[in-house]
């Protein structure tokens, strides 16, 4: 039940400190303010990208990097220099088969520290060799199934055995579903590991695209970005496989006043799920309950937290914003 409602801070400003302001946070139940204080603000700290993608909070360079997918970079944000160019080119290097230029999209850091990146343009997922901004290096972890490149890696999330999950849709092939390069039939969602190889999990979402585990490991949710099916579904995680799919969250009927498809999200250490959706980034409870929406106004791709959970960071179309969280 919808207890209350409140919206702040709707216009882009500046505030006293210089710092540029926009949109608004939405408050539809009491458990929102655990997060968030009613005077909180999104922060812009940098824009003029095309389409900005996949925060990730990389600590021991005390800041986010994220990926602008059309231009084939990935910049980094710290307080203390602001923004850089981070890789050239990300996720693009004629490794496949490709009808756009398009380079990584989803990033996450594996187990040991090392970055991993859902490439579009090389049809992988892949692994950075060295930290050489100017001249990145890649080791392809998987490229094909049965024989078959794989559509574009979108997004993934790693366990703590270091398996590493992510989701396969059409997005980095300039046809889409009707791509002449495109080999397989069905967008997947895939299980990689090293000693195992490459498993497909499921194949019956049309556009799967972000993916998150839930805190104890045995459950996958998966941000479905189709207009006619716009969802968040959610599977059991047994025995390496995923049973029991079902629908943790409906944003249909929101889809239909708001703009934006199911795209990024990420697990809070409390287990409430923040889903880049219609409208901006909805925040759920573990029942699937929508407890209010961060609204930048523009679309938004993902978000990341930071390793101490102060800050949300969010890839929003052209910017990368970030609103500062209640720490307790």
């Amino acid at each position: 039940m919808r207890l209350f409602f409140l919206i702040i801070v709707s216009v882009v400003v500046n505030n006293t400190k210089g710092q540029q302001i926009f949109g608004s946070v939405e408050f539809l139940d009491p458990k929102m303010e655990v997060f968030f204080d009613k005077d909180t603000k999104i922060e812009v700290l940098a824009d003029g990208f095309t389409w900005a993608e996949g925060p990730v909070w990389v600590s021991k360079l005390n800041g986010v990097v994220f990926t602008d997918v059309p231009n084939n970079k990935a910049y980094l944000w710290t307080k203390k220099d602001g923004l850089s160019l981070f890789l050239s080119p990300s996720g693009m290097t004629n490794h496949a088969p490709h009808s756009t230029d398009e380079g990584a999209n989803g990033l996450t850091l594996d187990n040991e520290g090392n970055l991993i990146l859902c490439q579009h343009g090389n049809r992988a997922v892949s692994k950075l060799k060295n930290w050489s901004f100017d001249t990145p290096e890649y080791e392809i972890l998987v490229d094909h199934f049965e024989g078959n490149w794989l559509n574009s890696p979108n997004d993934l999330a790693i366990n703590q055995k270091g398996e590493i999950f992510f989701t396969d849709p059409p997005y980095g092939l300039k046809d889409q579903d009707r791509d002449a390069l495109k080999e397989l039939d069905f967008n997947g969602i895939y299980k990689w590991s090293e000693d195992n190889g490459l498993v497909l999990l499921d194949k019956s979402l049309s556009r799967p695209n972000g993916i998150a585990l839930s805190n104890d490991e045995k459950t996958v949710y998966i941000g479905n970005s189709d207009s006619k099916n716009s969802i968040v579904a959610a599977f059991d995680l047994q025995n390496g496989r995923l049973q029991n799919k079902r629908v943790f969250f409906d944003g249909n009927q929101l889809g239909k006043t708001r703009s934006g498809l199911f795209d990024g999200l990420k697990v809070h250490s409390s287990g409430i799920v923040f889903a880049s959706g219609p409208g901006g980034v909805l925040v759920i409870s573990r029942d699937g309950e929508h407890l209010g929406t961060i609204r930048p106004g523009k679309d938004t791709a993902n978000c990341g937290f930071d390793s101490k959970e102060e800050y949300l960071y969010l890839t929003s179309s052209d910017v990368l914003a970030r609103i500062k969280l209640v720490v307790k």
